[in-house]
């Protein structure tokens, strides 16, 4: 650009603040608008984003400062629209829409006369969307316009590459968190997941004075199995019985995986409802975890289910520890009860 004008000397200042302070995509794009318009002369300006997979056009941000008003939001079909024109037939910049692209109807229901525009690409060429500006009456090119709108477009599209980098690297790293605290062969939580959640459950039935219930889970013969029918189908074995566990808890439940064959359910419930859903979480978890279970390659299995023991958490226990050796405690009792009914 000229760089002989105040007004110049002014463009720039402004630009090389917009570029230091704006943290996001819309706080880059709004002062480029205005920006813009100062340059090109023409009163609206604004921003598209491109969906060709459905063939439409979204007006992300504009800025209208006179009569023509294309508002934000704005949907319509791409193929009707300037900007496509624009880019297949080579035309930055039209003084005449009306006889050039008369039949558009977009253009007519917005009462364009002038258009310029250019596109946004991605640094992979990927076309992301169009910087634009427009007029309701025929207007020349303006001096470093069309230089203008370039830029501002490299600008945005490197905005819009680096936003799509930190959405990137948000969603990996709260792919890693997840995987972190999920048992890779059930899909349920793990135990540090298990730990975290039952110190929430203690910490708020406390203030709340609810009670929490929480069930251990032990598979009984789960060894036997292994041993006689492979590891494959005991792994098969514990897929399901996650399975069966998820199906039988409640709406606000919580199934995790603690290790090895062991599963632990939480349950909260009202202080007064405690008892008798304590007897009632028991009772569903076994049902659900006892019956015929196909293991895969043929081998199908009538599992008598496994011991469970289930507690009332201590209202005053705030240690996990403490509250899963209860529970483990009482598992080891039903195991032996079951035991012992066994060989009788």
């Amino acid at each position: 650009m000229n760089m002989d004008t105040s007004a110049d000397r002014q463009l720039i200042a402004k630009l090389s603040d917009s570029l230091t302070h704006a943290q996001s995509l819309e706080a880059l794009v709004r002062p480029l608008l205005e920006m813009l318009e100062a340059v090109t002369g023409l009163e609206s300006t604004y921003m598209t984003a491109i969906d060709e997979p459905t063939g439409l056009q979204h007006i992300l941000y504009a800025r209208n400062s006179r009569s023509m008003q294309i508002p934000e939001g704005l949907t319509v079909a791409w193929e009707d629209t300037l900007c496509k024109r624009s880019l297949d037939e080579g035309r930055p910049y039209v003084d005449d829409v009306a006889h050039t692209w008369g039949d558009s109807d977009a253009a007519r229901k917005l009462g364009i006369a002038t258009y310029a525009g250019t596109p946004i690409e991605g640094p992979d060429g990927r076309l992301y969307g169009t910087l634009c500006a427009a007029s309701d009456q025929r207007k020349p090119m303006a001096p470093d316009a069309e230089r203008v709108l370039r830029m501002f477009s490299r600008l945005i599209g490197q905005q819009v590459e680096r936003e799509q980098l930190v959405r990137d690297l948000q969603r990996a790293n709260e792919a890693l968190a997840q995987s972190a605290l999920t048992d890779q062969a059930t899909g349920l939580p793990n135990r540090r997941a298990l730990m975290d959640e039952l110190a929430r459950r203690l910490a708020r039935g406390g203030r709340e004075h609810g009670a929490l219930l929480v069930a251990f889970i032990d598979l009984d013969g789960f060894k036997a199995i292994n041993d006689r029918l492979g590891h494959e189908a005991g792994d098969r074995l514990l897929v399901l019985i996650a399975e069966a566990l998820s199906h039988a808890a409640r709406a606000g439940d919580y199934c995790a995986r603690l290790g090895g064959d062991e599963f632990v359910v939480l349950a909260s419930v009202p202080a007064e409802e405690g008892e008798p859903a304590l007897a009632a979480l028991r009772e569903r978890l076994h049902a659900a975890t006892r019956g015929r279970f196909e293991l895969g390659e043929g081998i199908v299995i009538d599992y008598d289910g496994p011991s469970i023991g289930a507690i009332l958490a201590p209202a005053s226990q705030q240690d996990v520890d403490a509250v899963l050796a209860l529970a483990d405690a009482a598992m080891y009792a039903m195991k032996r009860l079951r035991k012992a009914e066994a060989q009788r």
